[in-house]
This record gives structure tokens, C-alpha cells and sequence, in this order.
């Protein structure tokens, strides 16, 4: 079967709307369960350090088995693996949701990583077959576009809807509402999506390098997690790193000596792809974590209900579409090195003015400010990164090149989620020992927090500033720019 059909396909719009609204889904249930994560612990009844594992764990099996996930649809057939995503993440979805009535967080765990890996398959299946069904140049860049404002709106109504389904019929709606989609998506790719597959000679795949990656950043992120509770020096925390450092060393094997590797180290060679996906880990764990700490903050110290922190959350949601467009503009004038950089640097001035909630805050002017600067520099970072870990690629290395960056920056969220829970959660206990009030220690907690974040956030600008040296405007084309947003 050849990539691209010799003729346009007549149903191709068709074919983008199907894949993407999975697209949108699995963009979706991010933002979505971020809105909900107070009303699930209070409602399973666990600790803040047990719930952040409903976003990590969806985050970690989501970065860790991307890579294998496009390679998987490129050899065996992009329609079959989509199909199959979409079986795993529907099913999980309804799992999840099942989750509330056994009032069981480690079935909600669990479907949660499930449900990350469906949404590892989905997305570069999807990807693919967009790029083979759309011929390269204006149509396809425009189809691009199309499939980035998905992702841009998928977080603005994730937060809105979020907010809607917690408040009017409870959190378990969030994940129970994937599942009519994903039966409709189904149906119309067995109707509608011809199969594909790339013509390659050899038919291998690294799974091993897929299982050892994800099981060594899950046990390293529990390690993290758990650390607070048993001690930093305690046998048990330092097993646990030392555990995940060998899992991760046998992953550098593998990679080294396998003949078809997950993640071929020569790409790295390229040095503006090295330092988007340096720059993209650092960005990935202030993103996720800052999300996560303004969603408790509001809804346990402000006690905002859900459907109003949804609603005020599309302050940053719903701009970040709109700088997206002129910090594309920019990169493509300048390059991606001072976009980058200056994007980071906002997004740390909003962190600072998060440093500075109060125990009694409003929306305005306490918050308001900051979720408008954290959209422009989220535009600004995240853009141009992504132009730049696509430039001096080759088309043939281009699908590997936004895979890695997109593992880069889920990997990050993950750990950065993990990071800041330890960091908040040590505060709290210390101050409520003390005798603050609880209001008072989950504030200073998260203010906390929010400074260890402030920190990668100025590391991450600095890391933009230094590594992406060299890279100019005219080695941004404009296709790199156009399919940025994917």
C-alpha cells in the first residue's frame, strides 16, 4: 500500500473531521480530569499524593509508548492501529468512569494508564494519516492548522466542559462521555479511512524499549511521590531510584544495540531537535504542574465549585490560540531562539505573581493578571519549540522528530506533577504540625510550589538562549511553521 493515493482522496475532509475529533478526545481528557481532580479525592477519599497519579499516570504511559505507537501504525497499517486506540481508550474511558461507583482509586489509576496508552496509539495513527491522505504543500498546511486549533480547543472546552459534567452530573460523566464519541469515531473509520502503511522493508518494532522506558519514569516518578512520607535517605526511596535508574540504563541498552530502536540516538545530532526536546521537558513539567496547583488552589482554599474554575480557566485557555498565531508570525520572521526564550521568561512572571496568592483571593486581581500572562508565554514557548524541533529534519525522520517532543514534554508534566506535590505536600504538614490553619498551609504550600516552578521556568529560558545558538529564520520553512501546532 503506497502513502499518498496517486489522487487526492475525494472524502478527505471527511477523513480529517473522523480523526480528528479522536484528536480531540484524547487532548480532551487532559484538561478535562484537571478541573475534576478535588471533587475525585474528596469523593475516593485520598490523599493529594494518591490523586496527582490520576494525571500522571495518563501522562507516562501516554509519552512512553508515543514512539512505539507511530511506528506500530506505520508497519502494520495506520486504520488498523487507530481502530485499535480507539478500542483501548473507549474501553478504559468506561472504566474510568466505573471507577466512581467501586469507589476505587486504584481501578481509576489503572484505567487512567490504560487509557494513556490508548491515547499513545491514537494520536501519531491519526497524525499519519493525515499526512497521507493530504498531498504536501497549501492543502496539506492548511489541514495542519486545522488539526492544531483541535488541540488548542480541545484544552479551552476541556476546562469549560470539565466544570459542566463535575457540577450537573459528577466526575465519572467526564470519562463516560468518551465513550458514545469513541463508538461513533469507530464506525465512521471502517466506513470512511482506507488502510495504510509506509513501505518499508523491515516490520520490527522496540517494544521492549517502550516497557522498560515507561516502567523505569513510573517508578522514578513513585519514588518522587513517595519520598515525603518515608523519607528522603530511607531505604526504601533510595531502592526505588536505584531500581529506576537500572530499568533506565537497560533502556540505553536496548536503544544502543537494537536494530529498529524506539528512539535512534543519531537524531540528536541535529542540535536544534536536542534542544526543543530539552527545552520542551523543562516546559512540559511547569505547564501540567501549574495547571495542577491552580486547580486545587481554587477549589480548596477559594472553594470554587468546578463548573467555575472551568469557566475561569479559559482566561488561559482560550487566549493561547490567539498569541499561538503571532508567536508563529514571529518565529518565522526572527527564528524560533528569541520566541522561545522571551515565551519562558512570561510564563515566569506569571509564576511569579502565583507566588504571591493569598489565603482570601479573588479573581480579580489575584488571579486574572497571571492567567492572561501564563497565555501569551504558554504561546510563546510552545510554538516555537515545536518549529524547532522540526527544523533540518528530513520528511523521512519528521513523524520520529514530533514524537520525541511530544514524549519530552509529557515525561516532563508528569515528573514536574510529581515534583511539586512533594514540594507542597512537605510544607503543608510541616505548617499544620505548627498549628496554621489548614487555608493557611495549602496556600504557603502551593506558594511554594509555584517558586520551584518559577525556577524551571528561568532554566528553561536560559536552556532556550544557550542551546538554540545558531538556529535562524531561514532555516524555519514555512511548512515547519504551518504544521508547528501538531
Amino acid at each position: 500500500m503506497t502513502d499518498v493515493a496517486a489522487e487526492p482522496n475525494p472524502r478527505r475532509w471527511l477523513i480529517l473531521a473522523v480523526v480528528g475529533t479522536a484528536f480531540f478526545m484524547t487532548i480532551l481528557d487532559v484538561a478535562i480530569v484537571n478541573v475534576a481532580i478535588p471533587s475525585i479525592q474528596t469523593d475516593l477519599d485520598i490523599t493529594q499524593q494518591t490523586v496527582q497519579w490520576v494525571i500522571i499516570a495518563y501522562s507516562i504511559t501516554f509519552g512512553g509508548f508515543l514512539l512505539l505507537g507511530g511506528r506500530m501504525a506505520d508497519l502494520l497499517g495506520r486504520r488498523r492501529i487507530f481502530v485499535l486506540g480507539l478500542i483501548v481508550f473507549t474501553l478504559s474511558s468506561l472504566a474510568c468512569g466505573f471507577s466512581h461507583a467501586l469507589g476505587s482509586a486504584t481501578v481509576l489509576i489503572g484505567a487512567r494508564a490504560v487509557q494513556g496508552l490508548g491515547a499513545a496509539i491514537i494520536s501519531p495513527a491519526a497524525l499519519s494519516i493525515v499526512t497521507t491522505t493530504f498531498r504536501e504543500g497549501a492543502e496539506r498546511n492548511k489541514a495542519l492548522g486545522i488539526w492544531g486549533a483541535l488541540g488548542g480547543s480541545g484544552a479551552a472546552a476541556g476546562v469549560l466542559f470539565g466544570g459542566i459534567l463535575t457540577k450537573y452530573l459528577g466526575w465519572e460523566w467526564i470519562f463516560f462521555v468518551n465513550v458514545p464519541v469513541g463508538a461513533l469515531v469507530l464506525v465512521a473509520t471502517q466506513r470512511i479511512i482506507p488502510e495504510s502503511r509506509a513501505d518499508i522493508g523491515t516490520r520490527r518494532f522496540d517494544a521492549a524499549g517502550a516497557v522498560t522506558v515507561t516502567g523505569g519514569l513510573a517508578l522514578f516518578v513513585y519514588a518522587i511521590s513517595k519520598a515525603p512520607d518515608v523519607g528522603w535517605g530511607s531505604a526504601r526511596t533510595i531502592l526505588l531510584l536505584i531500581a529506576s535508574a537500572a530499568i533506565l540504563a537497560a533502556f540505553l541498552a536496548i536503544e544502543l544495540r537494537g536494530q529498529a530502536p524506539l528512539m535512534p540516538f543519531a537524531i540528536f545530532r541535529n542540535r536544534s531537535l536536542s534542544a526543543a526536546n530539552v527545552v520542551g521537558f523543562l516546559m512540559g513539567m511547569v505547564i501540567f504542574a501549574t495547571f495542577f496547583l491552580l486547580t486545587l488552589y481554587v477549589q480548596d482554599v477559594l472553594h470554587w465549585s468546578a463548573l467555575k474554575t472551568g469557566v475561569t480557566f479559559l482566561a488561559t485557555a482560550g487566549t493561547t490560540p490567539i498569541w499561538a498565531g503571532v508567536a508563529q508570525a514571529l518565529t518565522t520572521r526572527v527564528g524560533p531562539r528569541p520566541i522561545v526564550t522571551a515565551g519562558l521568561l512570561i510564563m515566569g512572571v506569571a509564576l511569579f505573581l502565583y507566588t504571591m496568592i493569598p489565603v482570601a483571593g479573588h479573581y480579580w486581581p489575584d488571579l486574572l493578571p497571571a492567567y492572561l500572562i501564563f497565555a501569551v508565554g504558554l504561546a510563546f514557548a510552545f510554538v516555537p519549540v515545536s518549529i524547532a524541533a522540526l527544523t533540518g529534519v528530513t520528511s523521512d525522520e519528521a513523524g520520529l522528530a514530533s514524537g520525541l517532543l511530544n514524549t519530552s514534554q509529557q515525561i516532563g508534566g508528569a515528573i514536574g506533577v510529581a515534583v511539586v506535590t512533594t514540594i507542597f505536600t512537605t510544607q503543608i504538614k510541616d505548617l499544620l504540625k505548627s498549628g496554621h490553619t489548614q487555608p493557611q498551609a495549602f496556600t504557603s504550600g502551593y506558594q511554594h510550589a509555584f517558586w520551584a516552578l518559577l525556577v524551571l521556568a528561568l532554566a528553561g529560558a536560559v536552556a532556550a538562549f544557550v542551546l538554540l545558538r545558531g538556529v535562524k529564520a531561514e532555516d524555519v520553512t514555512e511548512q515547519e511553521a504551518a504544521g508547528a501546532a501538531v
